[in-house]
This record gives structure tokens, C-alpha cells and sequence, in this order.
């Protein structure tokens, strides 16, 4: 008897959920629409082709399909363990990544203190535009300029070069540049946008603290210093937490149009050969390219929370 009791009080409380819900909905259902386009987007885009991760396990024959795929356990993730490409791949990867980190830090912080202390405004949009502008080029584009600036005949670097008594440098064709070429090209990019969000942290900043501070003498680099900076350190932290999770994860399109049989040697990282294993060769090997893939996602995981552990330990700010 009670069971029946809590069966029916159970199921009342549901129903009575259900209608809340519903009239919350129907009252701003124009939110939920909104709302709708994400999630589809999330579900459709992220979600539904974690389906076919599962062929890192098969030997994936496209005939067959996912479904009817022979499953061979971990086979292809211990061949990639076991080929000479491995420690040379993961080398360059981190190298390329950590490069691009640690060297991608401070400039978007420089520049986000240095205008927010302009105060010709004329001045301030003229700079933060040409420094936006050059993160709509596309990588394409970015990439023959970059290859313009560096001919080794015409190329402005080599003329500067030449002018001040050096021999002309073939960039391109010297393996030791390539992951100078890239990170700093990708600076140069990304900088102006990157530090919107650190105008945005510093916008937030009490101007009391500024008033009391002047009033006490201090200078605009003791400002920056002991006000500023301090009021942007958890923005640092939470961006440093998600590029964690992505330093394997460098993209193969800026890689590969940099890339050239002189320079292979530093210049091949995770994602061009999975693209090229995976695509690019004659017999595609879907299976092997997933399981490197899985495996540089998994990577990067584990990353994102050790760091994100670590920085809840030192009582910073974390995304959990």
C-alpha cells in the first residue's frame, strides 16, 4: 500500500514538474529558441561524431561501415606507440606548442595595459584596429605573405639583410627557423585580438584604486604593477587552463602550407600526419589516423585537469 502511495505521489510531483517546466517555456520560449541553435549546433557538430571515434578500435573498412568493422582492441594505438614517427612527432608538437605558449603570453597583456592607459582615443582605435585587423586574414593568405617577407630574392627580410651587409637566408629551406616562423607569424596574427579580453578584465578595475593610488604618488607603471596586473591574473590562469588542454592540438592547415620537403624534419607534427594518413596517402587509413587523433584528444584531457587541479590547489581561479 505505501509503495502504491509513493508511486502516485511520485508520479504527481512529475507531472507537476512537467507543467512548470512547460509554462516556463511557453512564457520565453523566444530564449529556448535561441538556445535551440547551440545546442543543435553542439549536439550535431561535437556530440553525433563521437560515434565513429569508435573505428580507432576497428580495422574500418568502409563497405562494411562503423557497425560491421572488425574490432581489434588497441592495436593501431600501439602501432603508433611502436613507429619511428612517434617521438619525432610528439617532439615537434610540444616544441611548437610550448613555443607558441609561453611566447603568445605577454604580448597581448603588454598591449592591453598600454592602451588602457592611452588617452587619445583617435589614437587608441587607430592602434587596436590595425592590430585586430590582421586575425580576419585568412590562414592562406597570412601564410603567402608570410612566404613574401622571406623569398630569399625579394622578400623584404632579406633585403633589410642585405642592405646591412648579410648574405639572403632561405627561411624556408632551414628546418632550426620553422617553429620561430610559425609562432611568431601567429603572434603577429592573434595579438590584437587576444588582448580584447584582458581590456575587458582590466575595464572591470575599481577606479577608486587608481584615484587612491595617485593620490599616494604612484607612478602608471606602479599602477600597472600592483593594480592592473594583480586584477587580471585570473583571466591569465583560465586561458592558460584551456590552452593546456589544446597543446597537442596545433591544426594542420598553417602547418602544412609552411610546409616543405627542406623543413619536414621539424616542421611534421600530430595533425599533418593524420591528415596525411588519413586523406592525403593513396591507401587511407582511417582506423590508424582516428587512433592518433583519440589519442592527442585523450592527451589533452588529461592535461586540462591536472592543470586545472593544480591551479585549484594554488587557490587560483580554475574552470571548476
Amino acid at each position: 500500500m505505501k509503495e502504491v502511495v509513493l508511486t502516485k505521489a511520485g508520479t504527481r510531483a512529475s507531472n507537476l514538474l512537467f507543467v512548470a517546466i512547460r509554462k516556463q517555456m511557453k512564457k520565453s520560449w523566444q530564449l529556448y529558441a535561441l538556445l535551440a541553435l547551440p545546442v543543435i549546433y553542439v549536439l550535431v557538430f561535437k556530440y553525433y561524431p563521437m560515434y565513429g571515434a569508435q573505428i580507432a578500435f576497428k580495422d574500418y573498412i568502409a563497405s562494411k561501415g562503423v557497425a560491421g568493422s572488425e574490432w581489434v582492441g588497441m592495436k593501431h594505438f600501439i602501432r603508433f606507440f611502436n613507429s619511428y614517427e612517434f617521438v619525432k612527432l610528439m617532439k615537434n608538437t610540444l616544441i611548437i606548442s610550448l613555443y607558441s605558449l609561453l611566447a603568445g603570453i605577454p604580448f597581448p597583456i603588454i598591449l592591453a595595459l598600454s592602451l588602457n592607459y592611452v588617452k587619445n582615443q583617435l589614437f587608441k582605435k587607430s592602434v587596436q584596429m590595425i592590430t585586430y585587423a590582421p586575425h580576419f586574414i585568412s590562414v592562406v593568405v597570412m601564410v603567402g605573405i608570410v612566404m613574401e617577407l622571406l623569398d630569399p630574392r625579394n622578400g623584404l627580410v632579406n633585403m633589410l639583410l642585405g642592405q646591412l651587409g648579410f648574405e639572403p637566408i632561405n627561411f624556408m629551406a632551414k628546418p632550426e627557423y620553422f617553429s620561430s616562423i610559425y609562432v611568431w607569424s601567429g603572434i603577429w596574427q592573434n595579438v590584437g585580438f587576444s588582448c580584447i579580453i584582458y581590456l575587458a578584465a582590466l575595464a572591470g578595475v575599481d577606479p577608486a584604486q587608481h584615484e587612491a593610488a595617485v593620490i599616494d604618488g604612484a607612478s602608471k607603471f606602479q599602477r600597472m604593477l600592483h593594480i592592473d596586473l594583480p586584477s587580471i591574473v585570473p583571466v591569465m590562469i583560465i586561458l592558460l587552463i584551456l590552452n593546456t588542454g589544446h597543446i597537442l592540438d596545433l591544426g594542420f592547415e598553417k602547418v602544412l602550407l609552411l610546409q616543405n620537403p627542406l623543413n619536414a624534419r621539424t616542421s611534421e607534427v600530430i595533425d599533418t600526419f593524420v591528415y596525411k594518413v588519413g586523406l592525403a596517402s593513396q591507401a587511407m587509413n582511417y582506423s590508424y589516423s582516428t587512433a592518433i587523433n583519440l589519442f592527442k584528444s585523450v592527451i589533452g584531457l588529461i592535461l586540462l585537469i591536472s592543470v586545472n587541479q593544480m591551479a585549484k590547489k594554488a587557490k587560483q581561479e580554475s574552470l571548476w
